[in-house]
């Protein structure tokens, strides 16, 4: 049985520490996590986009943001750095994986690209995912989510215990 869970996020960036302490906790617990988890989030003058995400479970730290300079407007995203840690994904969910934890559903998802080959391949193979959704794709998370997904709340024993139930078939 595919599971596949959301948190609501309300205000930019408040679920990346509760989803990247939860895959520590996961690992700590001798589970393999696979995913991305923000690892260096926006500072000082940085743009609220610029920050660099660590592939899970051992794969390297990818800045996704394009340096377009101060006076830039619009969406700073680089798309192939996304493709690159969505193709580490999938190479981490092919070795196995307990469970997959993905910082955000975003708008590259919303259009069927960036992480949604990862999110779907987890599922497949009844691996329960985990995400991130803002409310601005909270729509487009529910048309590809196709009635499957379940909304829960920003609690990490929540969300652990949510991930590490056992499933009958």
């Amino acid at each position: 049985m595919s599971r596949l869970g959301y948190i609501l996020s309300l205000q930019r960036g408040s679920t990346d520490p509760l989803l990247s302490g939860l895959a520590v906790r996961l690992v700590a617990e001798g589970r393999i996590v696979a995913g991305i988890v923000q690892s260096r989030a926006p500072a000082g003058k940085d743009h609220p986009c610029d920050m660099d995400l660590a592939v899970l479970p051992q794969g390297p730290e990818i800045a996704i943001a394009q340096k377009l300079g101060a006076q830039s407007r619009g969406c700073r995203l680089d798309p192939s750095s996304l493709e690159e840690a969505a193709a580490w994904v999938r190479r981490a969910l092919d070795q196995g994986a307990d469970a997959l934890i993905v910082n955000k559903f975003g708008a590259q998802e919303c259009q069927g690209r960036g992480l949604c080959d990862a999110f779907a391949l987890a599922m497949e193979r009844g691996i329960p995912v985990l995400t991130a959704v803002n409310q601005l794709n909270h729509e487009g998370f529910l048309q590809f989510a196709g009635g499957l997904a379940t909304q829960l709340p920003a609690d990490e024993a929540v969300l652990h215990d949510w991930l590490t139930a056992r499933v009958s078939a």
